[in-house]
C-alpha cells in the first residue's frame, strides 16, 4: 500500500497550495488532485449540494486507488469530514481553523479571519473558536468573490485589490496583525494582501500545517512511500484547463500530467 497515491480534492485550484506543502514533506509520494473547477465554488452552495459534490470527488479518487484523502476544501472539511471518517475505509486529512497558530502569534490580541461563509457556520469553526479564542476579539469576514477571481487567474487584478481593500481595511482599523486565511485559494492573494496591509500583519496559511498532518497519518498507518523513483503528480479537472496549466507552470518543479474530466 505504501506506492498507493495520495488522493487530494478541492472545488478548484487551491489547493495546489496545499500540494506544494505536502511535496516538500513527502517527496516520493504519488498525488491524484481533482479540481472540481466546474463546480467552484462550494462556500455559497446548500450544505447538502456540497456534500453530494464532495462524495463524487472522494468516491472518484478511490477509484484511482488512494490511500488517504486529503480534504483540500475548508468548506468540505466544516460540513462532513466526520461523516466521511465514519463513511470510508481511508484515512482522512481535512483543513482546519488555523485559529490556534493565529492566537500564539498576535500582539494586539485581535485577529481577522478570511473564510466562506459555510466555513465559519461548520462545526470545527466553532469548536476552534470556543477552545482557542478566549480574551481575543476576532473579526470574521466572508470573502465574497474571492474564490471565482483566483479561478479566473486574476488573483492580481484591480477587482481582487478592490474586493480585499473591502475586507482588510474595517479590520486593520480595529487593530488586527494577524490573518488567517480560512480557504485554499486564499493564499494565491497573499501578494495582493501584503500589498494592502503594508506588510503590517502576519499571514496565517495552514497548508504547511495540513501537510504535516498528511505525513503524521502516513508514518502512523506504515504508508509512507519509499519507491524513490516513479513519484508523480497528475492533475484533474472539470473545469477549464487553462488557467490550471498557467498555475502548475509557475508552483511545480516537477513532471505532471493534466487531465480533464466529468464525474
Amino acid at each position: 500500500m505504501r506506492k498507493q497515491p495520495i488522493g487530494i480534492f478541492d472545488s478548484g485550484v487551491g489547493g495546489l497550495c496545499v500540494v506544494k506543502e505536502i511535496k516538500k514533506l513527502l517527496p516520493f509520494e504519488s498525488i491524484h488532485y481533482l479540481a472540481d473547477s466546474g463546480n467552484c465554488p462550494y462556500g455559497s452552495k446548500r450544505t447538502d449540494e456540497a456534500l453530494s459534490l464532495a462524495i463524487k470527488n472522494i468516491e472518484f479518487l478511490l477509484g484511482l486507488n488512494c490511500k488517504l484523502i486529503v480534504v483540500a476544501c475548508n468548506t468540505v472539511t466544516a460540513v462532513a469530514i466526520d461523516s466521511f471518517r465514519s463513511q470510508y475505509n481511508v484515512p482522512f486529512v481535512g483543513m482546519e481553523p488555523a485559529l490556534k497558530p493565529a492566537v500564539l502569534q498576535t500582539k494586539s490580541k485581535k485577529i481577522g479571519i478570511l473564510a466562506t461563509e459555510n466555513t465559519f457556520n461548520g462545526r470545527l469553526f466553532k469548536q476552534t473558536f470556543e477552545k482557542y479564542a478566549n480574551g481575543i476579539d476576532v473579526f470574521v469576514q466572508s470573502g465574497y468573490g474571492l474564490v471565482e477571481l483566483v479561478e479566473q487567474g486574476e488573483q492580481n487584478s484591480e477587482r481582487a485589490q478592490r474586493l480585499l481593500e473591502e475586507y482588510l481595511l474595517p479590520m486593520m482599523e480595529k487593530g488586527v496583525d494577524t490573518i488567517v486565511l480560512g480557504c485554499t485559494h486564499y493564499p494565491f492573494l497573499k501578494q495582493m494582501i501584503k500589498k494592502i496591509t503594508k506588510n503590517s500583519v502576519i499571514i496565517i496559511d495552514p497548508s504547511d500545517a495540513v501537510a504535516a498532518q498528511t505525513k503524521r497519518i502516513l508514518t502512523a498507518f506504515d504508508l509512507v512511500s519509499d519507491d524513490t523513483n516513479n513519484s508523480m503528480f497528475h492533475f484533474y479537472t472539470t473545469g477549464d484547463k487553462t488557467i490550471a496549466e498557467t498555475l502548475l507552470s509557475h508552483s511545480m518543479d516537477s513532471p505532471y500530467k493534466i487531465e480533464q474530466i466529468e464525474i
